[in-house]
């Protein structure tokens, strides 16, 4: 990929998609199902830009959606309803009004209390909603703490007891229709034995259930397959599908899966622009002009990140921290990163940024977010404008007094 003629052409900071690649993972996932009736929904949250969107509409994919914003991007990009499922822990009543009209396949419950509201509402309306109920199989993960979701000191779902409950609930009730069974227990995975743990659990749920006449179509096993971002073992596709279908054994049960970072993190790429160098007693900065607010998951995870640089450079290289101009210490894109002696305009591509990158951006510092662009068979278009000052206080300015 030619990113120095992407700079030249777009303007950095900027965010760069490989469309292609993105294909390919997707065509890896789901070849890895082959045989057993199955669905890809698309993890939204990953990459929420609607040309992202759409192309995975094209390819046939579902989405996984955890906000009523996030079910429009994917109807917009072209996502069918029967193949939008709609999870998270904080659905508001509007949210859930309009998920039920809208009649999407499911939407994912996290509680006995939102399954209460989930029925007045559906009733209130006068339809039956599809649901499904998110168990929490108290496995560990082995992964960040911030993005384990699988424990009972996390936030997300419920236990196999509360679970139980709520299925007999929806099964008595009028206005709601137990339809599938949903976990994930985290993200960025690189352990095949807690996915197969976890579906083991909730499989042998499903079958219990069966015992008692609630009978359900879908075995949703989440996402958060790992990818690699600093030399991690993953797991290859074929062995997480047969990991799940090994515990599916007598049940006729269609899986969904929700990849997300798995078929956009390598797939993009955060070009920015050496300002200056700087050195700080015994520590070298090179400052450039994209920032936390670009680039979040340094500062909020600690992340890894391959930078180098795209520039004809030689001599000696030594560890600098990869700065931005945000006005706060944790503002880095890379701590300790090798390389050479850098100049102004020279450019630096961040790789593995297809994922939790533009979405999880910001505005501080009033700081406009990047332009996105997609490449596909070599040719590049713009998929969203850089953001201009006018933008940024559009929605207060008419309030000044």
């Amino acid at each position: 990929m030619d990113f120095k003629a992407l700079a030249t052409e777009y303007k950095t900071p900027l965010y760069v998609y490989d469309l292609d690649y993105m294909s390919q993972q997707y065509e890896k996932l789901k070849l890895a199902f082959k045989g057993r009736k199955s669905i890809l929904a698309y993890a939204v949250k990953a990459n929420s830009n609607l040309s992202v969107i759409q192309h995975f509409a094209q390819l046939g994919s579902g989405a996984d959606c955890v906000s009523i914003g996030e079910v429009r991007r994917a109807l917009l990009g072209g996502i069918a309803p029967y193949k939008i499922l709609f999870s998270g822990v904080g659905k508001s009543d509007d949210e859930i009004r309009e998920a039920i009209e809208a009649d999407i396949l499911y939407i994912n419950v996290e509680s006995e209390a939102e399954l209460n509201r989930v029925e007045f509402i559906a009733r209130e309306l006068r339809k039956i909603s599809r649901i499904s109920v998110r168990v929490n199989p108290n496995i560990d993960p082995k992964t960040h703490p911030y993005i384990s979701t699988g424990l009972h000191d996390n936030k997300f779902g419920v236990d196999i007891n509360s679970a139980k409950r709520m299925y007999i609930k929806a099964k008595n009730s009028d206005a709601l229709d137990p339809v599938g069974i949903h976990f994930h227990i985290g993200s960025q995975l690189t352990e095949l034995k807690p996915i197969y743990e976890a579906s083991e659990i909730v499989a042998d749920m499903v079958r219990s259930l069966e015992a008692i006449d609630i009978k359900l179509k879908f075995f949703d096993i989440g996402g958060g397959l790992g990818v690699e971002y600093d030399g991690e073992t993953t797991i290859e596709p074929y062995d997480y599908a047969q990991a799940i279908l090994a515990t599916l054994k007598g049940l006729d049960i269609t899986v969904i899966c929700e990849p997300g970072r798995f078929l956009t993190a390598n797939a993009g790429y955060f070009l920015t622009k050496v300002l200056y160098e700087k050195q700080n007693a015994e520590k070298r900065f090179t400052i450039v002009d994209g920032a936390m607010n670009d680039l979040l998951r340094p500062s909020l995870y600690n992340a890894y990140h391959k930078i180098e640089p795209i520039t004809e450079v030689t001599g000696e290289t030594s560890k600098a921290d990869v700065v931005g101009p945000v006005c706060e210490s944790g503002d880095f894109l890379a701590k300790d990163c090798e390389l050479p002696v850098l100049e102004h305009n020279d450019l630096l591509v961040v790789h593995s940024a297809g994922a939790y990158g533009f979405g999880m951006g910001s505005n501080y510092n009033t700081r406009g977010r990047s332009a996105e662009v997609a490449v596909s068979n070599g040719k590049s278009r713009l998929i969203r404008k850089r953001e201009r000052f006018e933008d940024l206080i559009a929605l207060e300015k008419e309030f000044l007094i």
